[in-house]
């Protein structure tokens, strides 16, 4: 697989994920807002104010990653794809194949 279709693929399995985490936080906002859902008080498991905190952070992370990927493909198609964006060098295959959403090379990367 190239990095490119490690891209595509990255792609759907965050949209997938992000749609998970949609689905979980209109349950726990369901949950809240029953005047009866006295989790606060429940020694054996976490809040449904942790729980919603947990998904948020999960979500808000999930569509930062998605956001780097569509910036990724957008290179593919300009054909900037693996071209360091500060040194205008080739990105080693290498670090692609961990991060194809990469816009540096390792040595600009470790400048920032």
């Amino acid at each position: 697989m190239d990095s490119i279709d490690r891209l595509r693929a990255r792609e759907r399995e965050l949209t997938d994920q992000l749609a998970r985490l949609e689905a979980d936080d209109a349950a726990l906002r369901v949950d809240r807002a029953d005047a009866t859902a006295d989790d606060e008080h429940d020694p054996e498991g976490s809040t449904l104010s942790g729980e919603w905190q947990r998904v948020d952070a999960l979500r808000a992370s999930t569509r930062d990653e998605l956001a780097q990927v569509a910036t990724a493909l957008s290179r593919v198609d300009a054909g900037t794809y693996g071209v360091c964006e500060r040194c205008g060098r080739a990105i080693p295959e290498a670090r692609l194949e961990v991060r194809p959403q990469a816009t540096m090379c390792v040595a600009c990367a470790s400048l920032v």
